[in-house]
């Protein structure tokens, strides 16, 4: 009886059900596609750990031998046990421990070690591969939770597909409260009401959850490929092949009906629950609240705002999941556009425009020393070579008296008094950093000439400058001079404390070399040849172990042209250096798809939330005609034409539209003027470079969709005969 009732009753209500199944195909997609892509990009995760620094689950280091090897190995749970070679160093081996159960490591490898008598220390656990298998240390107070963080959106958008699906089974279950009632008057139980219910709602969902779940492994097939083309030109990043594991369109597809049994009962148990008297009256149903009243629409749109208002209000449990939804959406969307503006102007002012002149191509060379680098001449020769510059750091302190000191710093208060902790005292001087950059012979001299100081090979150039950050931010710098220029010498500390060599310097400026290096706004910077460098670099030390190769091209080289020398050059020094080179459009380019691809991430996201709410109003406004049909009838009883109720709907749709505006814009602008202050960014300068269109059509999309849910609701209820309504 109950299966045919509620076969008769789909045919019946085809509106209200194709809402119903139109939710649940949503909700099924949605849950596929994100499960799909959060299997995969934990699947890119751990390859990209397993490339980068191994498959290995535990660590020990020591001094172990073939027996204690072979004892590892032996241990019980042991899938295998490897000699690192790489990491191993003179009398201490690295053993890389694999384990059958990984979920284990952290209870054996203690023991491991105190079978082997080495101490804790000695343990080394791969915390960032156990972490993708959601095993934390337990003695760890702050584990890695991005894992725990995907299941925890997923499960929050499981909640929230939920309260859609059940707004839509709410409101097509409302429309028979009077036939349940009658039920229930004749002997039908809760529980026979309750599986009739469910039974209707399988009907409805079992093939749209299918369909959906299909279209969600389609869609994240072709988001995965999407990833793969803008990602495709960024350096260290690996193509994903795209995967479906069998378990995992299992999970969704159980999720996605576990959503949908879970809306369904939530209803239907609350429908069971009321009397047969409440049920043939329709008490129920959402009343009118009429001792509150919304002075603003009333004030805006007459009698039709005050309808309008109140209507809102009595259902706004039913419109809740549409009001955050949408909220959520368009705070997220419209911080997200703001931010990444923000980001891309305050990356203009420091790194763009300061050193988009400074280089076109940077090669690094590993391991090399700068005195033991014999390509710069070969380097320079080649044709599409404007300017070559050979360098390498390292990093120094030196003692400055006390008299040495500018004036201009003296009357801030001294070193001390500005930079704080990053100078300190040594008896009569002051003890800073002196970070030293080595340049080619040529290149140092060409420096010299540029910067107006004497050209020579027996001295430095030191950089003479120190913020003033008590009268100016970092956005806009104010330098002084840091020490007198009549300073003929800077007293160096020589390696592991052995005292003190005097460097003499050539002369002072505050014109740094054309490099893509960021100083230290307090360390007294000095710029040295290469031959000087190779008389004191034993007494100094200090060096980094790379050195750098700035390359410049003729003016207005375009990226063809770049990708040309930065070849030419690459191959010119792979045969006897090992190297890793980019060039300046081409990181530009780079940077630009890995922040696009932020955006289309978070804006999917974005995107998610508004089909929510907006999936939720459709659901809303599909099945108010029988729900709200008194209501109207008794409008229309008491003078409003159908031209009233219209502009009643036009008032409920932009409220529900225009609420996510309201409450978004201010915040927005509060977020911008705060980033903007704490940035020190110019406010004429930000506000033109917020994309104001962008955040337009996204609202203006919503409030289409929203305009369209009330549209299509309320041409069907237009068509009512009211008049037989008011007679029952």
């Amino acid at each position: 009886m109950w299966r045919d009732y509620s076969r008769e009753s789909v045919r019946q209500n085809r509106a209200a059900s194709l809402s119903v199944m139109a939710a649940a195909l949503i909700a099924s997609l949605f849950l596929s596609f994100l499960c799909c892509m959060f299997y995969n990009l934990w699947v890119y995760d751990v390859n990209q750990i397993l490339l980068e620094e191994g498959g290995w689950h535990g660590r020990l280091t020591g001094e172990i031998g073939e027996d204690d090897l072979e004892a590892v190995r032996n241990f019980a749970g042991v899938e295998r046990a490897e000699i690192n070679e790489e990491q191993s160093e003179r009398g201490e081996t690295v053993v890389d421990v694999y384990f059958s159960d990984v979920g284990r490591t952290y209870e054996e490898m203690p023991l491991i070690a105190d079978q082997l008598r080495l101490g804790k220390d000695a343990v080394t656990y791969h915390e960032t591969l156990l972490s993708q298998y959601l095993i934390h240390d337990p003695e760890d107070d702050s584990p890695p939770l991005l894992l725990t963080f995907y299941l925890v959106i997923l499960a929050a958008v499981s909640v929230s597909l939920i309260l859609v699906i059940r707004n839509s089974f709410e409101v097509t279950m409302n429309e028979r409260v009077r036939q349940f009632g009658i039920f229930s008057s004749i002997g039908a139980t809760p529980g026979q009401i309750r599986l009739c219910l469910v039974q209707e709602a399988a009907a409805l969902c079992a093939l749209p959850v299918v369909i959906g779940s299909i279209l969600g492994i389609l869609l994240s097939y072709g988001a995965v490929q999407g990833m793969n083309a803008i990602g495709a030109d960024i350096p260290g990043r690996n193509s994903q092949a795209f995967q479906c594991h069998p378990g995992v369109t299992a999970a969704a597809f159980l999720a996605a009906a576990l959503t949908v049994l879970c809306s369904a009962w939530l209803p239907a148990r609350k429908l069971s629950r009321m009397t047969p008297l409440e049920a043939i009256r329709g008490t129920g149903e959402a009343g009118l609240k009429r001792k509150k009243s919304s002075p603003l629409l009333a004030f805006l749109f007459g009698i039709e705002g005050e309808l309008a208002g109140n209507g809102l209000r009595a259902r706004k449990k039913s419109l809740r999941t549409s009001t955050l939804s949408l909220v959520f959406s368009f705070l997220g969307f419209t911080m997200m556009l703001c931010f990444f503006a923000l980001t891309d102007l305050s990356t203009r002012y420091t790194y763009t425009e300061r050193y988009q002149d400074a280089w076109d191509v940077m090669i690094t060379v590993k391991d090399t020393e700068i005195g033991d680098f014999t390509m710069t001449e070969a380097l320079q020769e080649l044709d599409s070579v404007e300017d070559c510059v050979v360098y390498q750091k390292a990093e120094s302190s030196c003692l400055i008296p006390d008299e040495a000191v500018s004036q201009e710093l003296d009357a801030l208060g001294g070193p001390a008094a500005v930079a704080g902790e990053a100078v300190s005292r040594q008896g009569d001087s002051w003890l800073v950093q002196a970070p030293v950059v080595v340049m080619d012979n040529d290149s140092f001299l060409r420096y010299c000439e540029t910067a107006g100081i004497s050209s020579g090979l027996d001295g430095s150039v030191v950089l003479n400058q120190f913020w003033d950050s008590i009268h100016s931010v970092f956005r806009y710098r104010e330098y002084v001079p840091y020490v007198d220029s009549s300073l003929s010498a800077i007293s160096m500390e020589m390696e592991d404390e052995a005292g003190l060599t005097e460097i003499p310097v050539l002369g002072f400026t505050q014109e740094t070399p054309a490099l893509r290096e960021e100083y230290d706004d307090y360390a007294l910077v000095q710029f040295m040849p290469l031959s000087l460098w190779q008389t004191i670099s034993s007494e100094i030390g200090g060096e980094e172990e790379d050195l750098y190769i700035r390359l410049l091209a003729p003016e207005g080289a375009d990226l063809e042209e770049l990708n040309q020398l930065q070849e030419e050059a690459v191959s010119l020094l792979e045969p006897a250096y090992e190297t890793e080179s980019e060039n300046r459009i081409q990181d530009h380019n780079t940077n630009a798809d890995i922040i696009s691809s932020y955006k289309l991430l978070i804006g999917a996201f974005c995107a998610l939330l508004a089909v929510i709410g907006i999936a939720n109003v459709f659901s809303y406004t599909m099945g108010f005609l029988r729900q709200r049909k008194r209501e109207f009838a008794q409008y229309m009883s008491v003078g409003i034409t159908p031209g009233g109720l219209k502009k009643i709907f036009f008032i409920e749709g932009l409220v529900i539209a225009g609420r996510p505006v309201v409450i978004t814009i201010p915040l927005t602008v509060c977020f911008v003027i705060f980033a903007a202050n704490a940035s020190y960014l110019n406010p004429a300068e930000v506000w033109p470079e917020i994309p104001v269109l962008l955040i337009a059509g996204f609202s203006l999309a919503v409030f289409a969709f929203v305009a369209l849910a009330y549209y299509l609701g309320g041409r069907r209820v237009l068509k009512e005969d009211f008049s037989e309504i008011l007679r029952i």
